[in-house]
């Protein structure tokens, strides 16, 4: 049978394993996973099969081409510095599979053309989150799905589905197409900010900058200009805010009350100690780990689109996988959190003002 080295490889990173861990689990020396991994050497079947089923991917996976590349240097992360290597490689793999998926979603569905333009040029990011705003036509209401609307302008995006509070979100271009990966293992909340921070590293900083830090803190002030617009907040966020009324207002723009907060401050509806007053309450409360009143968690209009044609075809996503060659956890893994687990047909809806993402079959 056809062995491909790079596939091992990426399903080791996958585990989070070592090759010296591998290897104690195959019961095979360290030297044989190296040489498996460099292509000097193919595993005998009986002992790829030990391999597949330490790494819980079938046999065809590793018979399969090489997985696309995610381009050096091109993702960007939302947390790094507290990220181990295991944990950065390990999400790196599942950006890899996500690639071929989306490549086999591409080759049978037609996608919406990205949309984003480019804005390394402007320095300011509350600037460029509103002239985005404009240029999206979104005026200064609050945005219903952020998922949704990004999808709409051609981004694509997958969840990462890491319980870890190290792997927030990363995001990259390949091929001129955007890439959006979150953890939807946090609050629906934080997933709609870390996303609106990706959005800003994509349009922001397409060709990177060595700056790593300055980076963050723009795209964290891109996503608060972003969901939070000052106009909006001018005109509806509460003067002389308790905790209680900020509970209640971060309900219109669906954002984490600390984030609220924060935004409040900037545009100095806060004073410096009232804030600070704020932060403590928050944190006493503990609305630093767990979000009060939550909202709905956001949905994929492609992957619902997709899945519900991919059913009236009567494939499941247990057949889809099996064609991808993959174990079905995989493929859970990179729609997790963003389409319902029986795609009903129905889910959160955007508001008429923003954009819908299309998806449509290739005949």
């Amino acid at each position: 049978m056809a062995f491909n080295p790079t596939r091992l490889e990426v399903a080791r990173k996958r585990r989070g394993y070592t090759k010296r861990r591998l290897a104690s689990l195959a019961s095979i020396s360290d030297r044989r996973i190296t040489a498996y991994e460099r292509g000097e050497a193919t595993p005998p079947l009986e002992t790829l099969q030990k391999l597949a089923k330490v790494l819980r991917f079938p046999l065809l996976f590793f018979e399969r081409p090489d997985l696309p590349e995610i381009p050096e240097g091109a993702a960007t992360w939302r947390s790094l510095s507290r990220m181990t290597a295991s944990q950065r490689d390990r999400a790196l793999a599942g950006g890899r599979l996500a690639l071929e998926f989306n490549d086999w979603i591409e080759a049978r569905f037609v996608l919406p053309e990205p949309a984003l333009p480019d804005m390394r040029h402007e320095k300011d990011p509350e600037v460029a989150a509103s002239a985005l705003r404009v240029h999206w036509g979104l005026a200064d209401k609050p945005i219903g799905n952020v998922v949704r609307m990004l999808e709409a302008m051609g981004v694509r995006v997958f969840s990462l589905a890491e319980d870890c509070q190290e792997v927030d979100a990363f995001s990259f271009w390949r091929d001129g197409k955007p890439f959006v990966f979150l953890n939807t293992m946090k609050s629906a909340e934080r997933s709609r900010f870390d996303a609106a921070h990706e959005l800003a590293h994509l349009v922001m900083h397409r060709h990177g900058r060595p700056d790593r830090r300055e980076v963050e803190k723009e795209a964290d002030r891109f996503a608060g200009a972003f969901l939070m617009p000052r106009s909006s907040l001018l005109a509806f966020a509460p003067r002389g805010a308790t905790l209680g009324d900020l509970i209640d207002a971060k309900r219109h723009w669906r954002v984490a009350v600390s984030a609220l907060a924060y935004r409040m401050h900037e545009v100095r509806l806060l004073s410096e100690w009232h804030y600070r007053t704020l932060v403590i309450a928050i944190q006493q409360a503990g609305y630093r780990s767990s979000e009060p009143e939550g909202c709905a968690r956001e949905m994929s209009g492609v992957f619902e689109k997709m899945f519900r044609s991919l059913r009236d075809e009567e494939v499941s996503k247990r057949d889809l996988a099996a064609e991808l060659g993959w174990p079905l956890p995989e493929l859970r893994a990179l729609i997790f959190q963003l389409v319902l687990s029986s795609v009903p047909g129905h889910g959160t809806k955007s508001p008429s003002s923003e954009p819908k993402p299309d998806l449509k079959v290739i005949g």
